[in-house]
């Protein structure tokens, strides 16, 4: 059996073309950049003249390929955020909107070491009085990753324990384990979830889920460390052992900034609906 080869097809020095010009070269060149449209190649002995690219052409092929990169990273990161943060408000909690702390860096250096924090499965337990900041930090971490493109799920046991209820046994252990396709699962306010039996079972379920995954926990608390780490009952005991086993205790003592928040609705809302008092007490 004979195998034919086809050559490459020779390209026609087509001069009528307005973008390109017939160069000394006895080549065609683009008059944009001044590079070939066409080069010579030896095939089959014989020399052929054939298509290439511009160099502009090469060009604009390269940022089209990128831009179409770009989309596919930005709707990928879209739908990682739509998955992993359930409550919308936490989407606009993000370190560039932030006033400077401490806990803020602290909270920015996880981010920035997250390959190491992922490989050494180090997980934060964010403790401290209520409102002072653990939940805007836990989302801020969240944000950040999401936008490297990083599965997170920021969540609490409350939302989880009422997917878990209407589910069969093996149901609940398939959810609870689908859990580990995200490298980071923060949980928000432990402790505010349900104290029944079957609440604390599951609440262990989760975090035993992480604990044998290798996968880093991030969690934050309005309880004291000292309640943590001296629960007055077994069940909760079971739950505390194992968090500190993954998650490293990190105080968050900044001031509650929420009846700061509070006073500046109210005078916001005096400016809007009632600007005649706001007059009449000026100087």
């Amino acid at each position: 059996m004979t195998q034919t080869t086809t050559a490459p097809a020779e390209a026609p020095r087509n001069t009528s073309r307005t973008d390109v010009y017939l160069a000394e070269d006895g080549l065609m060149h683009c008059k944009s950049c001044g590079t070939p449209v066409q080069c010579r190649v030896t095939f089959a002995g014989a020399e052929q003249t054939v298509f290439c690219m511009c160099r502009c052409r090469k060009e604009r092929r390269e940022r089209a390929l990128q831009q179409a990169k770009e989309r596919e990273r930005m709707l990928n990161i879209r739908r990682l955020k739509a998955l992993g943060i359930q409550e919308r408000h936490l989407l606009r909690w993000r370190f560039d909107t932030a006033r400077d702390t401490p806990d803020l860096r602290m909270a920015k250096r996880y981010v920035e070491h997250w390959e190491r924090a992922r490989a050494d499965n180090l997980g934060l337990l964010l403790w401290g009085d209520v409102g002072t900041g653990k939940t805007f930090l836990a989302a801020c971490i969240a944000n950040a990753l999401l936008e490297r493109a990083v599965p997170v799920l920021m969540t609490n046991f409350s939302k989880l324990l009422n997917q878990l209820g209407g589910m069969y046994s093996e149901e609940r252990h398939q959810y609870i384990s689908s859990l580990s396709r995200f490298p980071l699962l923060i949980i928000d306010d432990l402790g505010i979830e349900r104290n029944t039996e079957y609440a604390l079972e599951q609440v262990y379920a989760v975090v035993d889920e992480r604990y044998r995954a290798g996968l880093p926990l991030i969690v934050t608390t309005n309880l004291t460390i000292r309640e943590i780490r001296s629960p007055t009952d077994l069940a909760h005991a079971r739950i505390y052992s194992r968090i500190l086993e993954l998650c490293t205790p990190v105080h968050i003592a900044g001031e509650d900034q929420r009846p700061a928040i509070g006073k500046g609705k109210q005078a916001a809302v005096k400016e809007l609906l009632f600007p005649s008092a706001q007059e009449e007490t000026a100087p």
